[in-house]
């Protein structure tokens, strides 16, 4: 029984050993031969072997680059491709197509969150069947003049912005203004929801979704949120912005009273804004025709409303007339047959003799 209990212990000492008086040097590897076939080789080889190896190349041009994996040389995928002649080095001893890393890498704002405050809203649950609709004015939000904008350029700050800080509110607002000025309306609403996701009551981010719904023609869904991003903009920042887009959406729903009012209060906040002034313009040279429909539909419900009194009063004077007479003629009647059953008093008869002889 001894000797089956120290037997573990004895296999487990000859394994130690083993492996204490191994020589490294004479270690070998497997390897398959282009004949399929198995067999050993030395450490030299194995190194070469691995070095020579496709997959292993394109496995040891990964680098932890930030915070995520990039893919630093990419012609260690083809050395022979044709797009790989053509490239040119970023200064950085690094392959690319336009001699910027960030290139190979995607620009999106994560995976999609499960939830936001938001999403009861009829355009942002209909989110993946919505049309692509770019809108070039959000080039202002990046440049003073849109016309300047290099969508690139861009598109690589945002990139290098992505790996320094990627999980930043303001980085997933700015991805998703890019992607409005793109025209994909799936992946900026969906940046916008993961702002929300994180801040729920970011004025700037409201108002960006506010726009694309608006450019979308919800128009309810945009003045909630233009509304809501109105009500939670900090003191110290200036709503035209909000303002304008309220002046927009009223505008949109054909109340241009409403709308010239919003229009104002953003050219007090900021003077001279051109759109403001031009669509405050318009405003003003367009009559307002919802003010003399519902002036008109008032005064026909007024009239109406006299024409029924004076026809309901009239129909109970008649009933109370007919009512009257029909009770006086009642009362005649009743009167006439008990004058017949009663028949002639005697005084009635001595009125009429003295009448007769006197006559």
């Amino acid at each position: 029984m001894t000797t089956v209990k120290c037997l573990p212990f004895i296999l487990l000492y000859i394994v130690a050993v083993q492996i204490i008086h191994t020589n490294s040097k004479t270690s070998t590897y497997w390897r398959l031969t282009p004949e399929g076939l198995i067999q050993p080789g030395d450490v030299d080889t194995a190194i070469k072997h691995i070095l020579d190896d496709p997959i292993f190349s394109i496995i040891t041009s990964t680098v932890h680059y930030g915070t995520s994996w990039t893919k630093r040389s990419p012609d260690a995928d083809c050395p022979g491709c044709p797009e790989n002649a053509t490239m040119k080095m970023d200064g950085k001893d690094n392959m690319n197509k336009t001699g910027h890393p960030e290139d190979d890498e995607v620009l999106d704002c994560g995976k999609s969150v499960n939830f936001t405050y938001y999403d009861n809203l009829v355009g942002v649950a209909n989110r993946l069947s919505h049309p692509n609709v770019p809108e070039p004015q959000v080039a202002l939000i990046f440049k003073k003049k849109a016309t300047d904008i290099d969508v690139l350029a861009l598109e690589r700050k945002l990139k290098k912005a992505k790996r320094e800080k990627p999980k930043s509110v303001q980085l997933y607002n700015q991805i998703g203004n890019f992607w409005r000025l793109k025209g994909d309306t799936y992946k900026s609403i969906e940046c916008f929801r993961r702002a929300l996701a994180v801040s729920p009551h970011n004025a700037e981010v409201l108002l960006n979704l506010a726009r694309v719904l608006f450019t979308l023609q919800y128009l309810d869904d945009a003045i909630y949120l233009t509304r809501r991003s109105l009500e939670v903009q900090p003191p110290d920042k200036s709503a035209w912005q909000q303002y304008f887009t309220l002046g927009e959406i009223f505008k949109a729903y054909g109340h241009y009273q409403e709308a010239s009012l919003h229009m104002r209060h953003c050219l007090h906040l900021r003077p001279g804004f051109e759109p403001a002034v031009v669509a405050l313009k318009e405003l003003e040279a367009t009559p307002d025709n919802n003010i003399h429909i519902y002036t008109l539909l008032i005064i026909v419900c007024l009239v109406l409303g006299v024409l029924l009194v004076i026809i309901s009063s009239m129909d109970s004077n008649l009933e109370s007339e007919y009512t009257e007479v029909k009770g006086q003629r009642h009362f005649n009647r009743a009167m006439a047959m008990r004058s017949l059953k009663m028949g002639i008093s005697p005084r009635a008869l001595r009125s009429k003799r003295y009448n007769g002889t006197s006559g």
